[in-house]
């Protein structure tokens, strides 16, 4: 079956390190990864923000004073998924060295989540909804070749 098509926007920030962002997040893996993610077609912006900004969306729309990694703001799911995706580039890459993890392979687990998130899945509804939506994003993470996130 082939891949949902995509309308992708890929936006960076005025970004004081955005060399190490850019080069994790070549466009066409950018839109291998959503793609991958997707379940009907998609019109999609992706958006690479530093963390004044990140705090200030999160601030606004979720009421939680603090920069978050990924930020979903969803629009439409028929007939095509529209959303935003709007990720802190510190955030993530203060989370890739935590975790270990090379920053691209964070961004593409971050992107496929945003990306469920969009089309409805939501991990902070209950224990079920959250090991269901764990489940489908190392299903995906797994068909692009990529380790389990959550180990």
């Amino acid at each position: 079956m082939p891949l949902p098509q995509l309308s992708l926007s890929l936006q960076f920030s005025d970004l004081t390190d955005a060399a190490a962002h850019r080069a994790a997040l070549p466009r066409h893996k950018v839109t291998r990864w959503i793609r991958h993610a997707l379940d009907g077609d998609g019109e999609i912006t992706v958006r690479i923000v530093d963390a004044e900004e990140g705090q200030a969306l999160n601030r606004d729309y979720r009421g939680k004073d603090y920069a978050t990694n990924v930020l979903t703001f969803d629009y439409a799911t028929e007939p095509v998924v529209m959303a935003d995706l709007v990720l802190c580039a510190p955030v993530v890459a203060r989370e890739a060295k935590e975790l270990k993890k090379p920053l691209a392979e964070h961004y593409a687990h971050l992107l496929v989540h945003g990306t469920l998130h969009a089309q409805g899945w939501d991990h902070e509804t209950s224990d079920e909804d959250a090991e269901a939506m764990e489940a489908r994003e190392i299903e995906i993470l797994a068909g692009l070749g990529l380790k389990n996130p959550y180990r």
